[in-house]
């Protein structure tokens, strides 16, 4: 058997050009740049995206190939990480005969993916869970947007904080999360390029520990039993912030979809809706319908609203009114209580094996297609 195999004609491969091709089953790119025809693997060693799409660039000490999932980078002559990296892609020698492109049947390079001693996501790489079974941790997250340099006051925030008050008061542990003291990017949809690019931890917070929604996984997966989340109503639904949680949220929920893995089990949520005008029960639904999606479970009217109608525009008055009412103080209290009591009620129980009624990627079309061409086969 000869060491190379013919993969193209010279001409399929103009200069300023990259494509990938199969060698043996296994795809390997091509590139033409700088006057020189090389090869290095096509996937990527971060979660094996595909190199063939990627952007080609004259930087560091060469041309760099970038992943179109995550950003990473490698030499397209020695298959190298930029300076400073140890990272090794897969190379294969070129030979140009009779204006054919051949490459060699095995790799002249192998990859390697290097060991990092830095792992600053490892605790949620291994789901290092800090609930036992007698904690009683409660998270507040408030997804209100205030200006900090002129101080007002929130309805939302101020309910949630008059319900943290009364969980501690019943034994529990409190965390206060403000979305907006965070800076973290907005989900970039790498799942709407693979299933695979949306990865655990979420693909940003990889490529950025520092990114403010690394805690809040850390918190509301690794920490809470109890999820308290309040949210004002802006014009008719959850607030901005919490959208943009939400979105990024997805790197938990798409374990169930790829790898039939739930990353929230036993673990309590319940909410706090507050508006000048009404729409709670449609915010309700929506924030009810997420959660559930996560895995997490709710107790008996497991949502507080206030509103004082849809003709209220006094809005001052909105607020002396919320301040005044003795509802607010006793039905966040009664939430936390349901909560609480659910949450013993689930660690007293603790599930074993939860049925997932959701999509995954076993059921999609192309799966069973494979399915089926493999019976018939």
């Amino acid at each position: 058997m000869s060491d190379f195999i013919e993969v193209l004609g010279l001409n399929d491969l103009p200069p300023d050009s990259h494509r990938s091709v199969a060698v043996n089953g296994v795809q390997v790119v091509l590139f033409n740049y700088g006057g020189s025809i090389t090869a290095i693997g096509n996937a990527c060693l971060h979660k094996g995206g595909p190199l063939a799409k990627g952007q080609v660039e004259k930087k560091y000490d060469g041309y760099y190939v970038t992943c179109p999932w995550h950003g990473w980078e490698y030499n397209i002559k020695t298959g190298g990480a930029p300076p400073g990296y140890k990272d090794q892609q897969t190379v294969y020698a070129v030979k140009i005969e009779n204006q054919k492109i051949l490459l060699s049947v095995k790799p002249v390079t192998k990859a390697n993916k290097a060991k990092h001693d830095d792992r600053p996501l490892l605790d949620l790489e291994q789901l290092r869970y800090q609930t036992t079974p007698t904690s009683l941790n409660i998270l507040g997250i408030s997804t209100t947007n205030l200006n900090e340099t002129l101080p007002r006051y929130s309805t939302s925030e101020e309910a949630l904080i008059k319900a943290l008050d009364h969980a501690e008061k019943n034994g529990a542990s409190t965390k206060l999360i403000k979305l907006r003291d965070l800076l973290y990017r907005h989900c970039e949809g790498y799942y709407s390029q693979h299933e695979n690019a949306c990865t655990w931890p979420c693909s940003i917070s990889e490529m950025n520990p520092d990114d403010g929604m690394t805690g809040v996984y850390r918190d509301l997966v690794l920490w809470a039993d109890v999820v308290l989340l309040s949210t004002p109503i802006r014009w008719g639904n959850a607030s901005s912030l919490y959208y943009k949680m939400a979105e990024r949220l997805n790197c938990v929920q798409n374990q169930i979809t790829l790898k039939d893995k739930v990353l929230i089990k036993d673990k309590v949520a319940a909410f706090i809706i507050t508006g000048g005008q009404d729409n709670i029960q449609q915010v309700a639904g929506q924030l009810q319908t997420f959660f559930t999606e996560l895995g997490f479970v709710f107790p008996p009217f497991s949502f507080v609203g206030w509103s004082r109608g849809w003709i209220s525009e006094d809005m001052e008055r909105n607020v002396a009114a919320f301040a005044k009412s003795r509802f607010v103080d006793r039905s966040v209290k009664e939430l936390v209580d349901n909560a609480i009591w659910l949450s013993r009620q689930l660690k007293a129980t603790p599930c074993e094996q939860v049925a997932i009624p959701l999509p995954k990627i076993s059921d999609a079309p192309s799966k069973l297609k494979e399915a089926t061409e493999d019976f018939t086969s």
